[in-house]
């Protein structure tokens, strides 16, 4: 039996599930899935893969990695927390059947290398790559981070290490129907202007020290920080050129090229807009009480 345990969050993942529990079959690991509901064949393909399901209703990413953690019964040293739509390289593969806990008893979190896709192009330039998630940690000293409203992180108790061989790809085949990426990406943009709202309120902090030459983690928190501090309305124009130019996004070509856009432009600026707009009901309702 391997000393990990795979946790998978699911909703109507028939399209990516079976791609990721082939990828990890073999390792000898038990699997579980927090299902927040699906309606399609997912939790059918559970059953054909002999995985734990269990159910929670879904409020964001960091409270569903919350609930699992939480919910499933954990009987290995470590947990491996994967989305549904990413699938693990025979090189990652190969690094996770040889891992064996004794040899990282100094360490308490693992980071994985991700490769992007997005409409069968990997996303090379612009920032995304190399990414290290991560993705692996000691049960018991790891956590999703609650003071994320959006973007999902789990945050550990003393050291890490990054695993630069080996990759975990990351490509969602639902997001090939625009439609539905742009969809997503309108509800993601509800979550993520409600939290920059609370943090402007002093109601949320970042969880993790901020640290341009910290982990992967604190670097992004120190990035998510300055972010924060600049215009609104300006800062997706700058982080748009940014991408294109200094991180060379032109370079992956037409689809990747409108990657960049959609992701680095317009759902920020979609964000922007909903932060000013809930300002200003918070400003209308101060006004009347």
């Amino acid at each position: 039996m391997a000393d990990f345990t795979f946790i998978i969050l699911t909703f109507n993942e028939a399209q990516n599930l079976p791609r990721l529990l082939q990828s990890i079959a073999g390792l000898d690991a038990k699997t579980y899935v927090m299902d927040s509901g699906s309606t399609d064949h997912t939790l059918e393909i559970c059953r054909e893969y002999g995985v734990i399901t269990a159910y929670q209703p879904f409020e964001n990413h960091p409270k569903q990695w919350d609930a699992a953690l939480n919910h499933f019964d954990i009987g290995t040293p470590w947990v491996i927390g994967l989305d549904a739509d990413q699938i693990v390289t025979p090189e990652l593969y190969q690094l996770l059947a040889d891992f064996r806990d004794e040899n990282y008893r100094s360490i308490n979190g693992i980071y994985f290398n991700r490769k992007y896709y997005f409409k069968g192009k990997w996303i090379k330039h612009g920032g995304y790559s190399p990414i290290y998630l991560l993705k692996m940690f000691r049960y018991g000293k790891g956590y999703s981070d609650l003071n994320e409203n959006m973007d999902h992180r789990f945050i550990i108790e003393g050291d890490s290490t990054i695993w630069k061989k080996g990759y975990i790809l990351e490509e969602n085949i639902k997001e090939n129907d625009i439609g539905f990426w742009i969809a997503k990406h309108n509800r993601y943009s509800d979550l993520l202007a409600e939290e920059e709202v609370e943090r402007i309120q002093l109601l949320r902090t970042q969880t993790l020290k901020p640290a341009f030459f910290g982990s992967p983690d604190q670097r992004k928190a120190w990035l998510k920080r300055m972010w924060w501090r600049l215009p609104r309305y300006l800062r997706p124009f700058l982080y748009f050129g940014y991408r294109m130019t200094f991180k060379l996004g032109f370079l992956d070509g037409r689809i990747g090229i409108l990657f960049h856009f959609l992701q680095g432009f317009w759902f920020r600026m979609i964000v922007d807009v909903k932060i000013e707009e809930k300002l200003a009901i918070l400003k209308t309702n101060s006004r009347q009480n």
